[in-house]
């Protein structure tokens, strides 16, 4: 919502868009107007939208990185060079950042990869893990605790919390929704 100082934040999701505002600046009623106006130029203009930033992670797939690569890999009655192949030979557009800080929700995970959720998830999972968990797939950006079927590991620092959103150069997240994402298999991260 550029152009009204009383946003705040926006937080999209995946079928909507919060949005936080100081009341002070606009009440209800004006910021509902304000959004209204907005989303009607939106419908009119398709096509208008911003193209997305590309982002490669390089990333070491399987052993200790990826714990559960021949778990999908049986799952989906492939070997884990394909499970491998299959997840680095297309990019993933990012819908929403969630469950933690600067945690990507990627779509568009080949349905022949997906696998259901750990049914006990770990109570830690380490920064960088790369995931699957039914027909997505994300990058756990700290370490914490998970649920995702760890397939790999990438040594790119997703998430900072000590830069400021207040910049628009410096969001504390590398990845933001709408952007492209696209892993990289790599030997060892060393490489990076």
């Amino acid at each position: 919502a550029a152009g009204n100082p009383a946003v705040v934040e926006l937080v999209p999701t995946y079928r909507s868009l919060l949005v936080q505002y100081n009341p002070r600046e606009n009440n209800y009623a004006e910021m509902s107007s304000f959004l209204n106006d907005l989303v009607s130029g939106l419908e009119d203009s398709p096509g208008s939208a911003a193209e997305p930033t590309f982002i490669e992670l390089p990333v070491v797939y399987g052993g200790e990185d990826g714990p559960d690569i021949e778990a999908v890999a049986e799952h989906a009655g492939l070997s884990t060079e394909e499970v491998i192949e299959i997840h680095s030979g297309t990019g993933y557009r990012v819908y929403m950042i969630g469950f933690a800080p600067g945690f990507p929700y990627l779509g568009g995970l080949d349905e022949r990869i997906a696998c259901p959720r750990l049914k006990t998830p770990r109570t830690r999972v380490p920064a960088g893990s790369v995931g699957i968990a039914e027909s997505q797939t994300g990058v756990y950006p700290n370490a914490g605790p998970g649920g995702w079927r760890l397939i790999g590991r990438t040594a790119v620092k997703l998430f900072d919390p000590h830069l400021t959103a207040t910049d628009a150069t410096q969001s504390p997240s590398l990845i933001s929704p709408g952007s492209e994402v696209r892993f990289v298999p790599v030997k060892s991260h060393a490489n990076v």
